[in-house]
């Protein structure tokens, strides 16, 4: 199967605007005050939700069916923002599902609120210009019954056969290619792409600790694409996922026992020492691991390196590639 490589996880125009790190700031970027979508009622949608609403589901399916909307299967927040190859299989993915609109359900300890625009089918999700049309009531009850006396006031409806049930077991990876649970050699040789996070402070601090791996890199503009990485000579590209625990071993190919409630990781100091972890599924941490763009084969380390600072987990990541073949 051909990669869509024409998908970019960033425009060219905000290319040196800072970067989502996680599903909070993507959300908080995003333009509202944009009118209902005209189509809404007539295409399929997908719908990111919080996990404390992941026992209101099978409500809020009942209430997009009542007002016409095809919410055709549900994402964790998570997956907003969770990597940049998250971002490019997500979009692929909802490109295959034939997703026409994006809905973005939140509740906090006052209401409940419901956003919804045009997938660009990017992965990016939305155009910069796009505005969404938002929604907010004090319950998700009274959420629905809005949506539904707007919508069937306002549009058209073409949406007939609905889930009534939501779907919710969808499995988005973040490795293509081959997986490797190892250090990669060649990258003693080979030149190695360090993406900065587009913010100045952040990308202060990884010019720095990079200035502890012993092969040769260079930081680059976030914005580029792998093939523009290529013809510039990278071979490799640093990554990353940046979720809840479960969600990144799963989005890496780890296994996660069922009821388990915490995971251990291997963190690295300063002298090398190994030092175990635990942090809870449900923690949100990072996880670097390095990528070939040849294949696009993965090599994620000899151990779960993860840990919530991103500075520690690219740290248990350089650390660990330079105990593996003796290097200074």
């Amino acid at each position: 199967m051909k990669r869509l490589t024409a998908i970019l996880l960033f425009a060219c125009s905000i290319a040196q605007a800072q970067l989502p790190f996680d599903a909070g700031q993507f959300i908080k970027q995003l333009k509202v005050g944009g009118p209902l979508p005209e189509k809404l009622l007539e295409t399929r949608s997908v719908v990111f939700y919080p996990s404390l609403m992941y026992g209101e589901l099978e409500a809020a399916q009942k209430g997009f069916q009542r007002a016409g909307v095809d919410a055709v299967f549900y994402l964790e927040t998570d997956m907003l923002a969770a990597g940049r190859d998250v971002s490019v299989n997500l979009a692929q993915y909802l490109n295959t599902r034939e997703i026409g609109y994006i809905l973005i359900l939140q509740r906090n300890e006052k209401d409940y609120s419901l956003m919804a625009g045009t997938y660009n089918r990017r992965a990016n999700l939305f155009e910069p210009t796009e505005s969404l049309w938002t929604l907010r009531a004090p319950s998700l009850d009274q959420l629905m019954n809005q949506l539904y006396q707007i919508s069937a006031g306002t549009l058209r409806r073409g949406n007939f056969l609905i889930n009534d049930f939501p779907e919710t077991d969808i499995r988005i990876a973040a490795v293509t290619g081959r997986r490797n649970e190892f250090y990669a050699i060649d990258l003693k040789v080979d030149m190695l792409a360090v993406p900065k996070f587009g913010d100045a402070a952040m990308d202060a601090e990884l010019e720095e600790l990079m200035k502890q791996l012993p092969v040769k890199y260079k930081l680059t503009d976030p914005a580029l694409s792998e093939a523009e990485l290529r013809k510039q000579g990278f071979r490799w590209v640093i990554r990353f996922v940046h979720a809840k625990g479960r969600t990144a071993r799963q989005l890496l190919g780890y296994g996660l026992a069922k009821g388990q409630s915490a995971v251990a990781s291997v963190a690295r100091g300063e002298n090398n020492q190994e030092e175990v972890k635990k942090f809870g599924v449900d923690e949100i941490v990072y996880k670097f691991y390095m990528k070939r763009f040849e294949g696009s084969e993965v090599f994620l380390g000899r151990n779960w390196d993860a840990d919530p600072a991103w500075q520690q987990a690219l740290l248990n990541q350089i650390r660990g590639f330079k105990t593996e073949f003796n290097l200074q």
